[in-house]
């Protein structure tokens, strides 16, 4: 096992908030597994690159010799989370939790190794508490904190409604860390609050409090909202190897080195100097052609990413993509955007008539396929590469207005 030093400086890649550095560090000084959690809702069937994030930290600490606990949310999905949320979020059935829990199950192992990793369910303490536990566990806080909260605070002082069971969410999160005796625990940025009740409880029920380690939200394609399947801006691990390296050749050349350094198995000291050839003068094309490998690799097998290269720059003529593609981001009132109104505000047709004749004639692509019907349209959310005739390109975003 690497020195506490050493062990830091990995685990502090690509990481926002450590709480607290000095309690991790005498954590890893004792040189025995610690027990990483986790906790993750299965609110949908399928994982995206956004959640891997978490799961390629948890990884991180795997490989220093660390013990990661999976947990999934069976009981925490039935209530939902509201963290960020301006409204009272729609529960789950238990019938659904459980059909998105198995899915999870399967995918996870792209990523972590069964041998250091342990699957649980937050239900198995939960299903058995009985109603005097529960308030018991309610006793614990009071609403005053709970109102600390930004997003409770701000429902509360706009009279948005909270539901009772709401409150009861971070509670459960944070017992969630007493029944699994965690040392550290992994979130998003959003989940701050809800980690540190962990380790408050904790400390009242007589345990040594867990570290707290928060990890960046993971911008979806577009660039600019957190990745989410409700944003159709998400990659997700089981999508097709062929759309999969589309969408991540689909984001801008700076979103590129955020994924480098999230999603990435790369040494930072090795994504430094490939971003120094691109400052140099290489190709931002090159690089992100070899993120889209990796991530491709990572989840469709060793070659799958080189074969998907060959046919992307197949599709655009072996390789007659321009050095350089501006990149546009354009507004739409509705969840969509016609293709020809893109094309047009694009710079790509001189007006929506050429913008369909050009339709017609079959001389657009969008992300190296080609279109050929008027009524075809672009989800807003997402991004895409669009390509009029054999040498207009343009890179576009649709936001909706």
């Amino acid at each position: 096992m690497l020195a506490p030093a050493q062990q830091l400086e990995e685990l502090r890649r690509g990481a926002s908030e450590l709480l607290t550095e000095v309690d991790l560090t005498k954590k890893l000084a004792r040189g025995q597994p610690l027990r990483v959690k986790a906790g993750f809702d299965p609110t949908a069937p399928d994982l995206h690159l956004g959640h891997t994030v978490l799961i390629n930290k948890m990884r991180q600490f795997q490989q220093l010799g660390h013990t990661a606990i999976f947990l999934i949310g069976d009981f925490t999905g039935m209530i939902g989370d509201p963290s960020g949320k301006n409204a009272t979020r729609p529960r789950l059935t238990p019938e659904e939790v459980q059909a998105n829990a198995r899915t999870y199950q399967e995918q996870i192992f792209r990523i972590l190794d069964p041998e250091k990793t342990v699957i649980d369910f937050n239900s198995r303490w939960f299903g058995a508490m009985r109603a005097s536990g529960m308030i018991e566990l309610a006793a614990k806080y009071t609403v005053a904190r709970m109102l600390e909260r930004d997003d409770f605070a701000k429902r509360y002082k706009s009279n948005q409604p909270i539901a009772v069971h709401e409150f009861l969410y971070p509670l459960v999160q944070g017992y969630d860390s007493v029944a699994l005796k965690a040392d550290v625990e992994l979130g998003g940025t959003d989940q701050k609050f809800n980690l540190l009740v962990g380790r408050s409880l904790q400390a009242d029920y007589g345990q040594e409090p867990q570290v707290v380690l928060t990890m960046p939200l993971l911008e979806g394609t577009d660039g600019v909202q957190k990745m989410s399947k409700s944003l159709n801006n998400y990659i997700g691990i089981h999508e097709p190897a062929a759309d999969m390296f589309g969408k991540v050749m689909s984001i801008s050349d700076e979103l590129m080195w955020r994924y480098f350094e999230l999603l990435s198995k790369r040494q930072l000291s090795d994504i430094r100097k490939l971003r120094k050839s691109v400052d140099d003068g290489r190709n931002p094309r090159d690089a992100k052609f070899e993120l889209a490998v990796e991530i491709v690799d990572t989840y469709h097998g060793a070659g799958a990413g080189e074969a998907e290269r060959e046919k992307f720059i197949a599709r655009f003529r072996d390789g007659a993509l321009p050095e350089s593609i501006p990149e546009k981001t354009l507004a739409s009132k509705d969840r969509s955007m016609k293709l020809a109104n893109a094309l047009k505000d694009a710079g790509l047709a001189a007006s929506a008539t050429a913008a369909y004749r050009l339709i017609e004639q079959g001389a657009v692509r969008v992300d190296g396929e080609r279109v050929g019907s008027r009524e075809a349209v672009l989800e807003a959310g997402s991004t895409y590469l669009l390509q009029a005739g054999k040498r207009a390109f343009a890179r576009v975003s649709i936001r909706r207005a």
